[in-house]
């Protein structure tokens, strides 16, 4: 992908270690950035970061962070002008999803103020914090750079069983728009990017769909069944190389006057 120029470009993609993450750190690095992986998870991160470099025959290099807390952006951040001297691109994609119900009779699965604050602190709280410390550094070399958030079309429709989610995926649609109205001035791009449904990945556990068919009162099997028959124009869930390919498009100058905007990439997928 020589004609997205990302060669030697130093793109950070948080929550890298394992799905879309992982997919996004692959895809930059056969473009030619150099890709730092962020993740908490120290395994999968580390791993991503190896068998990238390799395929590629790339630059790129593992930081564990947890994007909730400020202290550990900041050292990220660190890390990243230390082993590369510079930052052109954030993937702010690292988030959790914890299925409940707004009310649950049965108090099996319901919305508590922990969980609440969990996904909020990750998704929400951890963008910020990544945005704000890499947006600090673009600004300071005074070289640009592109923010691209990672929203999901629940954060426009709503999701039964995951409102905190699509509460938090809903908030980084109007933190792209409010940041590149503050950021453009400075040379810095703020895009966001909204899949629907996707392929399975490890990160679709078995725990997570136990729970989610149990707020939409089905079982695990209609759950399964129910991800092809949603009404999707092209007829397949999406590809997490697709979603890959879209953040390398977002990342370059092909795409330099998209700005303050969330592209969506569901192949058509509505309610009607």
């Amino acid at each position: 992908m020589d004609w997205l120029n990302l060669k030697g470009r130093v793109a950070v993609v948080t929550g890298g270690g394992l799905g879309i993450g992982r997919a996004c750190c692959d895809a930059l690095a056969g473009a030619g950035a150099k890709v730092v992986v962020a993740d908490m998870n120290e395994k999968a991160g580390s791993e991503a970061a190896e068998e990238t470099g390799r395929r590629h025959d790339a630059e790129t290099a593992f930081v564990r962070v947890d994007v909730s807390l400020k202290s550990s952006v900041d050292a990220m951040v660190k890390s990243v002008l230390d082993t590369f001297g510079s930052l052109d691109i954030l993937v702010n994609n690292a988030g959790i999803l914890i299925p409940r119900l707004l009310v649950d009779p049965a108090g099996r699965e319901e919305l508590t103020e922990a969980v609440w604050d969990k996904v909020v602190a990750v998704n929400m709280k951890g963008s910020f914090l990544c945005a704000q410390a890499v947006a600090r550094e673009m600004m300071r070399s005074g070289r640009g750079g592109v923010i691209i958030n990672m929203a999901s079309e629940s954060g426009l429709e709503g999701s039964e069983g995951q409102s905190v989610y699509a509460a938090t995926k809903g908030a980084l649609y109007s933190l792209t728009r409010s940041w590149a109205k503050e950021l453009g001035k400075h040379g810095i791009r703020v895009v966001g990017l909204a899949p629907g449904i996707l392929e399975a990945t490890a990160l679709r556990s078995e725990e997570y769909e136990r729970a989610l068919a149990y707020t939409r009162g089905i079982t695990v099997e209609k759950l399964r069944s129910s991800y092809e028959k949603v009404s999707i124009p092209l007829g397949r869930p999406g590809k997490l190389s697709e979603v890959a390919d879209a953040v390398c498009f977002l990342a370059s100058d092909r795409a330099s006057y998209m700005h303050g905007t969330t592209m969506n990439l569901s192949g058509g997928k509505s309610r009607g």
